[in-house]
């Protein structure tokens, strides 16, 4: 099922297309959270900082393909846009063999350098046999988690969010289950929630490659599959590695951090992973809806509809701030309930380090949705680099302003948690007068 983002109302349009992607997104949310709890209630504090900190790692690696697959959606949805059929598909193919082998290679690498990479986020000793356990386990997952972004991207870049949504929610689903199943009732500990990942991931990746094949048969991979189009990899490459290098980036820096949480012992380590949970779910809606709305951005940018841009540029921009405003009051009011999810009552100095977290994080939420809706923008106008050059500020910031302020002894955690907003403005700022910018050239350009 494809759909045509150049016609129809703006907003209903925009807003029926990101439905699905938000569901899809709260679904996996959920899932993280219900991993979480079931590790935390059932295995103990020291699970759920393992398990938080190795979220943090594996999202780091994975974030490089999803950056990949991400860029390569901009440019199916650009072909789309300009109805070019036949370079939409050599792009298609391009982008698979690239990125498909990139997975395999990460992979690799990082089984190879797993012991390295754990010391180099100076995991506590006493938790170190624990996450290195899990963390081998999940790297199992890793080509399955390419298979599922890489389809999932090419049906939104169609205007097709709903059969991600499906496959999406059925293996949340079946995830959970197993959660409960390996952990619980096998007690397989830590362990078993790791196999419950990788088992979903592995049905999800398979079965939405299959569906696609089966709906777009005009995508199918045929017998010149290895003899791309002339042009079609350097293309594929200047999009994807700039939207790669902007996830990997933010990602890196995201785990930078974790490193210094872990070097402050298990307690804020647990604290950490609950309250990044829930910071995570909070503003993921609005980073779903920036998604939508770059592919949005990039079919009317390549059917040439300035206008349009225009009109869903001023609406997204008053839907996104419109939901951060209020999700940010209700997690600064809720953040000792929400913390409690995870962590027991009688854990108080856990909850009371990861309520401190939210309290900070949770009155700039606008930042955070104002920051997305950019990186959506300068992906959808084919100028990805800007979106590499706003998370580089913005985690750049944040980076050094958590080394910086976190060892002073009356700071503490409380120069991480600060350093995060800050960045963000910083970010925000240069980025609304680049966009300025680029929206007066093209007008100009147009008049």
């Amino acid at each position: 099922m494809q759909k045509d983002l150049t016609a129809g109302p703006i907003t209903k349009t925009m807003l029926a297309f990101a439905g699905p992607m938000i569901a899809g997104n709260l679904l996996q949310q959920f899932y993280n959270i219900a991993d979480s709890f079931v590790v935390g209630q059932f295995v103990g504090p020291d699970a759920l900082a393992a398990v938080g900190s190795a979220y943090t790692l594996m999202t780091f690696l994975t974030s490089i393909l999803i950056g990949l697959c991400m860029g390569s959606g901009a440019i199916f949805s650009f072909y789309f846009g300009k109805n070019e059929p036949a370079k939409m598909k050599s792009r298609v193919q391009a982008a698979f063999l690239l990125i498909g082998g990139i997975s395999v290679f990460i992979n690799i690498l990082a089984f190879l350098f797993l012991d390295g990479i754990l010391r180099l986020l100076q995991v506590p000793e006493e938790l170190f046999a624990m996450m290195r356990s899990y963390v081998f386990l999940i790297l199992f997952g890793i080509f399955f988690i390419f298979l599922y972004n890489f389809f999932a991207f090419l049906l939104r870049a169609l205007g097709n969010s709903v059969a991600p949504l499906w496959f999406l929610g059925s293996t949340v689903v079946l995830n959970v289950g197993l959660d409960v199943l390996f952990v619980v009732g096998f007690r397989w500990g830590i362990e078993g929630a790791a196999v419950a990942t990788v088992l979903s991931q592995m049905i999800s990746g398979i079965g939405i490659a299959a569906y696609t094949f089966i709906k777009e048969p005009s995508l199918r991979f045929g017998k010149n599959f290895f003899r791309c189009e002339k042009g079609a990899a350097p293309e594929i490459l200047r999009f994807s590695l700039a939207s790669s290098a902007q996830q990997s980036v933010m990602n890196f820096g995201v785990l930078m951090v974790q490193g210094l949480v872990n070097s402050f012992g298990p307690q804020v380590m647990a604290a950490f992973a609950a309250a990044v949970k829930i910071d995570s779910f909070a503003y993921m809606p609005a980073q779903e809806f920036a998604n939508a709305y770059s592919l949005f951005i990039s079919q009317n940018f390549g059917a040439g509809k300035e206008e349009r841009i225009r009109r869903g540029t001023k609406s997204a921009f008053g839907i996104s701030l419109s939901y951060c405003a209020v999700i940010s009051v209700l997690v600064f009011i809720l953040a000792k309930f929400l913390m409690m999810i995870f962590i027991s009552p009688e854990n108080r100095e856990i909850i009371q380090i990861g309520v401190g977290y939210l309290r900070v994080e949770g009155a700039f939420y606008c930042g955070i949705g104002l920051l997305f809706l950019l990186y959506g923008y300068f992906r959808g106008i084919n100028r990805p680099v800007m979106s590499l050059v706003l998370t580089v500020i913005s985690l750049g910031t944040r980076v050094a302003l958590a080394y910086l302020l976190a060892p002073l002894p009356q700071i503490g955690v409380w120069g991480i948690w600060w350093a995060v907003p800050i960045g963000w403005a910083l970010a925000d700022i240069t980025g609304l007068a680049v966009m300025g910018g680029f929206a007066k050239r093209r007008t100009t350009a147009g008049a």
